[in-house]
C-alpha cells in the first residue's frame, strides 16, 4: 500500500522501477498530478475483520459506507493470499439449502463449497443469491457475504432493504463496488469478499 500526493490517496504498488512507481489508484485521480510523491506504508493490502461488519455495507477497502458508525478493527487479513490446496481442505459433507426447490433437488451445493452463478443479463442471478441469503434465516446457520460488482447504487440499496425487511441482514456482509466507483475497486471487491469469508 502507498499514499499518493498531498491528498494521501490510497493505492497499491504493481511494479517498482529505478525512478518510477506503477500504482493502482483506489480513489479519485483528479487530485493527482505528474511528479507527485508516493509514500510507502510498509503494509501489504489487507481488509479489516470484525464481527461488527455483519449487517453493514462496506466498500472494497473495508470502509463502512452505510449510515452507521465506522467499524474500527485491529484484526486484518491480506486480500491477495494463496488459496488452501485441495488435499488439506475438509471435505464438503453438509448440504446448504438455497430455498429454491429446483436448485436444491437438482444441484447439490455443500457448505464451504464455492459455487459460481453464471448467466446473461436479467436472468435472475441476483435473485438466486438473495433468495439463498434469505433462506439461511429460516433453514440455515450460515454467515453470508454478498459482493455487488458493477451494479447500480439503487439496486444495492434495494437488496439491503429487502434483507433488512426479512431480518436477514444481521448475518450478512455486503461488499459494494457499484458502477460509479473506479474500476480498481470493482476489481478488488471479490478479493475482499473472499478474504472476509476465509
Amino acid at each position: 500500500m502507498v499514499f499518493l500526493g498531498a491528498a494521501k490517496i490510497q493505492g497499491m504498488v504493481l511494479s517498482l522501477e529505478h525512478n518510477t512507481v506503477s500504482v493502482v489508484i483506489f480513489g479519485n485521480d483528479i487530485l493527482l498530478k505528474q511528479g507527485d510523491m508516493a509514500y510507502r506504508t510498509f503494509v501489504i493490502f489487507s481488509i479489516p475483520l470484525s464481527i461488527k461488519l455483519f449487517g453493514r455495507v462496506i466498500d472494497a477497502l473495508g470502509n463502512t459506507i452505510d449510515s452507521g458508525n465506522k467499524v474500527v478493527s485491529t484484526l486484518t487479513r491480506k486480500t491477495d493470499t494463496k488459496a488452501i490446496g485441495i488435499i488439506p481442505r475438509q471435505s464438503v459433507n453438509e448440504p446448504m439449502q438455497t430455498g429454491i426447490k429446483m436448485i436444491d433437488s437438482t444441484t447439490p451445493v455443500g457448505c464451504g463449497q464455492r459455487e459460481l452463478i453464471i448467466g446473461d443479463r436479467q436472468t435472475g442471478k441476483t435473485t438466486i443469491a438473495v433468495d439463498t441469503i434469505l433462506s439461511q434465516k429460516n433453514f440455515g446457520h450460515l454467515y453470508c457475504i454478498y459482493v455487488a460488482v458493477g451494479q447500480k447504487k439503487s439496486t444495492v440499496a434495494q437488496i439491503v432493504q429487502n434483507l433488512k425487511k426479512a431480518d436477514a441482514l444481521n448475518n450478512t456482509i455486503i461488499v459494494s463496488a457499484t458502477s460509479s466507483e473506479p474500476a480498481t475497486l470493482q476489481y478488488l471487491a471479490p478479493y475482499s469478499g473472499c478474504a472476509i469469508g476465509e
